[in-house]
Protein backbone atom coordinates (compact mmCIF):
# COMPACT_ATOMS: atom_id res chain seq x y z
CA UNK A 1 0.00 0.00 0.00
CA UNK A 2 1.08 3.54 -0.75
CA UNK A 3 -0.28 6.70 0.62
CA UNK A 4 0.86 10.31 -0.89
CA UNK A 5 0.76 13.21 0.91
CA UNK A 6 2.20 16.66 0.67
CA UNK A 7 5.97 17.27 1.26
CA UNK A 8 4.71 19.66 4.72
CA UNK A 9 2.78 16.95 6.17
CA UNK A 10 5.61 14.82 5.55
CA UNK A 11 8.57 17.16 7.07
CA UNK A 12 5.95 17.89 9.98
CA UNK A 13 5.36 14.12 11.04
CA UNK A 14 9.34 13.18 10.89
CA UNK A 15 9.58 16.45 13.00
CA UNK A 16 7.06 15.09 15.81
CA UNK A 17 8.68 11.30 15.51
CA UNK A 18 12.05 13.15 16.26
CA UNK A 19 10.79 15.23 19.22
CA UNK A 20 9.05 12.00 20.49
CA UNK A 21 12.55 10.29 20.76
CA UNK A 22 14.47 13.01 21.82
CA UNK A 23 12.30 13.21 24.67
CA UNK A 24 12.27 9.55 25.56
CA UNK A 25 16.00 10.05 25.60
CA UNK A 26 15.61 13.30 27.82
CA UNK A 27 12.94 11.98 30.61
CA UNK A 28 14.97 8.89 31.70
CA UNK A 29 18.84 7.56 31.59
CA UNK A 30 19.72 4.15 31.97
CA UNK A 31 22.05 2.22 34.22
CA UNK A 32 23.16 -1.17 34.45
CA UNK A 33 21.95 -2.75 37.71
CA UNK A 34 24.23 -4.91 39.87
CA UNK A 35 21.86 -8.30 38.85
CA UNK A 36 22.63 -7.30 35.09
CA UNK A 37 19.49 -5.52 34.77
CA UNK A 38 18.65 -2.11 33.14
CA UNK A 39 17.23 0.63 35.05
CA UNK A 40 15.41 3.58 33.49
CA UNK A 41 15.89 6.46 35.99
CA UNK A 42 14.07 9.58 35.73
CA UNK A 43 15.09 13.00 34.53
CA UNK A 44 14.82 14.95 37.88
CA UNK A 45 17.40 11.73 39.12
CA UNK A 46 19.74 12.27 36.54
CA UNK A 47 19.52 15.87 36.64
CA UNK A 48 20.41 16.04 41.06
CA UNK A 49 22.94 13.86 39.82
CA UNK A 50 24.57 16.25 37.46
CA UNK A 51 24.21 18.56 40.37
CA UNK A 52 26.55 16.21 42.09
CA UNK A 53 24.07 15.36 44.56
CA UNK A 54 25.41 12.50 46.99
CA UNK A 55 24.93 9.81 44.76
CA UNK A 56 24.08 7.23 47.93
CA UNK A 57 21.23 10.10 48.98
CA UNK A 58 20.13 9.88 45.36
CA UNK A 59 19.54 5.95 44.99
CA UNK A 60 18.25 5.54 48.51
CA UNK A 61 15.60 8.09 47.76
CA UNK A 62 15.14 6.83 44.62
CA UNK A 63 14.80 3.27 46.19
CA UNK A 64 12.24 4.62 48.92
CA UNK A 65 14.17 4.16 51.87
CA UNK A 66 14.78 6.25 55.22
CA UNK A 67 18.50 6.59 56.31
CA UNK A 68 17.27 4.24 59.00
CA UNK A 69 15.89 1.37 56.56
CA UNK A 70 18.98 1.15 54.20
CA UNK A 71 21.50 1.53 57.28
CA UNK A 72 20.00 -1.50 58.97
CA UNK A 73 19.30 -3.27 55.08
CA UNK A 74 23.33 -2.12 54.69
CA UNK A 75 24.31 -3.51 58.08
CA UNK A 76 26.06 -0.08 58.75
CA UNK A 77 24.93 2.04 61.90
CA UNK A 78 22.70 4.53 60.91
CA UNK A 79 24.71 7.99 62.45
CA UNK A 80 27.76 6.22 59.73
CA UNK A 81 25.40 6.53 56.82
CA UNK A 82 24.54 9.87 57.97
CA UNK A 83 27.71 10.93 58.13
CA UNK A 84 28.76 9.78 54.79
CA UNK A 85 25.34 11.44 53.03
CA UNK A 86 26.34 14.55 54.21
CA UNK A 87 30.52 14.55 52.98
CA UNK A 88 31.22 14.70 56.71
CA UNK A 89 33.15 11.55 55.83
CA UNK A 90 34.01 9.02 52.78
CA UNK A 91 32.77 5.69 53.11
CA UNK A 92 35.54 3.19 53.55
CA UNK A 93 34.97 0.48 50.34
CA UNK A 94 33.59 -2.44 52.64
CA UNK A 95 30.54 -0.01 53.56
CA UNK A 96 30.49 1.07 50.19
CA UNK A 97 30.06 -2.71 49.12
CA UNK A 98 27.41 -3.00 51.35
CA UNK A 99 25.54 0.04 50.75
CA UNK A 100 25.83 -0.89 47.23
CA UNK A 101 24.52 -4.31 47.68
CA UNK A 102 21.82 -2.80 49.90
CA UNK A 103 20.50 -0.75 47.02
CA UNK A 104 20.67 -3.25 43.99
CA UNK A 105 23.78 -1.08 42.04
CA UNK A 106 27.37 -1.33 41.70
CA UNK A 107 29.74 0.79 43.86
CA UNK A 108 30.68 2.64 40.60
CA UNK A 109 27.20 4.00 40.50
CA UNK A 110 27.33 5.29 44.01
CA UNK A 111 31.19 6.94 43.38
Amino acid sequence: DTITIPRDEYDRLVGLAEDAEDMRAIESFKVSLANGEEELLPSKFVDRMLDSENLITLWREHRGLSKVDLAKNAGIHRVNLQKIESGERGPSVDTLKKLADALGVKMDDLI
